[in-house]
């Protein structure tokens, strides 16, 4: 499912917070749209604070319906008067809710209500655009802890997207300072993803071609920062529109997230129709994938888009993976095996797995690249599972 884009008009800091985390807990990739960024196309859906300046709010609501007449808008009120409702209504408002935060009960049902409209307008949006260009598909990989594997994982399959589809894809490295995408892909590049953080106003086509690196398999690399401290907390807002405008202009987008959880790697979960997160057949990487599941779910980036990977697995596992799933709640999605000779040669030639062998890993790589675009059926993710606490952690 494509993300949709939303766009909160309120003077309200923390009513725009708590809007934010509602848009996104419904199980739908949602990104925020600042005002200033909306000149260069119209969001999905407009959430319109009308709590407190009723007659500013209702002009609000009648100047984006003028507009943008396709657009959603929500109106969100202090209460649920029914001439309140009607006038919302008349002024251009596709939907109303009454804001409670005092009132659990109708808190609860005001959420569920929300998170339905955010779903029937995604549902729209993909009837409207039915037939047309095919949405972008982002995947972000988030590693359970350093060494895990996620780059290889990342890159190894970002490059069997390129060459398996011949359509446009990107992979993009979130790491401050230390990311590997390019040095794993043998490339170096003359930009990094700060040039284009930096430059959002003139980011078309034409210039995002100066700032990536292109691979002989076709993938575009948009290389991680070299600087300690940035990205960072201030630049979040800019990475989201990063990811919208390349969701224009690509079919798929791969993010190495790095393993942790911060403001950066959050704007990439709230992005990705699928997050994997790639852990080990051990205890510390079992424990951490535990820990970046409940926080998956208490940032509400929809820990139901979440799928587990497991690298490095060998016949000699000191923990079964059934109990991984049990103290994860999730199934495996898929398993690559522990080849670290192959993978070490491949990593140091700066040639991925892909192009340079017809091992056994490269094969899983492969075999699970067609799964992500349907080419066969070989890889299914197991259903959810009750969740547990694993023992022996």
């Amino acid at each position: 499912m494509a993300q949709l884009a939303a766009s909160i008009i309120s003077a309200d800091e923390e009513f725009k917070r708590q809007v934010s985390r509602l848009l996104r807990a419904g199980g739908v990739p949602v990104g925020i749209m600042e005002a200033r960024a909306v000149e260069g196309g119209a969001p999905d859906v407009y959430v319109v604070d009308i709590r407190g300046d009723l007659s500013s709010g209702m002009a609000a609501i009648e100047r984006l319906r003028s507009s943008h007449p396709a657009t959603a808008i929500f109106a969100i009120a202090s209460g649920a008067d029914p001439e309140l409702i009607l006038r919302a209504m008349r002024a251009g408002a596709n939907e109303f809710f009454a804001w409670t935060p005092g009132n659990a009960s109708a808190a609860a049902s005001m959420e569920e209500s929300f998170h339905g409209a955010v779903r029937r307008t995604a549902a729209r949006r993909e009837a409207a655009h039915a037939g047309a260009r095919q949405p972008c598909v982002t995947y972000a990989f988030l590693g359970a802890k350093g060494g895990a594997g996620t780059t290889t994982v990342s890159v190894n399959s970002a490059v069997e997207l390129a060459r398996l589809t011949k359509r446009p894809t990107v992979i993009i490295d979130l790491k401050p300072c230390l990311g590997e995408v390019a040095l794993f892909l043998g490339v170096r590049p003359r930009f990094t993803i700060l040039d284009a953080v930096e430059n959002l106003h003139r980011l078309d086509k034409d210039f995002l071609t100066e700032l990536v690196s292109r691979h002989k398999s076709g993938l575009d690399i948009l290389a991680g920062s070299e600087q300690f401290d940035r990205p960072n907390a201030q630049d979040s807002g800019a990475i989201e529109e990063l990811l919208r405008v390349l969701g224009r202009l690509y079919d798929h987008i791969v993010i190495d997230a790095g393993n942790m959880i911060n403001s950066i790697s959050v704007a990439a979960l709230y992005a990705a129709d699928t997050v994997f997160l790639v852990t080990n057949p051990d205890v510390p990487s079992i424990r951490n994938a535990q820990r970046l599941v409940d926080r998956v779910r208490q940032i509400g980036a929809g820990s139901e888009r979440v799928k587990i990977l497991l690298n490095r697995a060998s016949d000699q596992l000191l923990i079964a993976p059934k109990q991984i799933e049990t103290a994860l709640g999730y199934g495996i999605h898929y398993t690559f095996s522990n080849d670290y000779r192959t993978v070490s040669t491949a990593l140091n030639s700066g040639v991925p797995l892909a192009l340079t062998n017809h091992s056994e890993i490269a094969a899983q790589f492969g075999a699970f690249t067609k799964h992500l675009v349907g080419l066969q059926d070989g890889v299914k993710a197991e259903p959810e599972k009750k969740r547990s606490f694993l023992g022996l952690l």
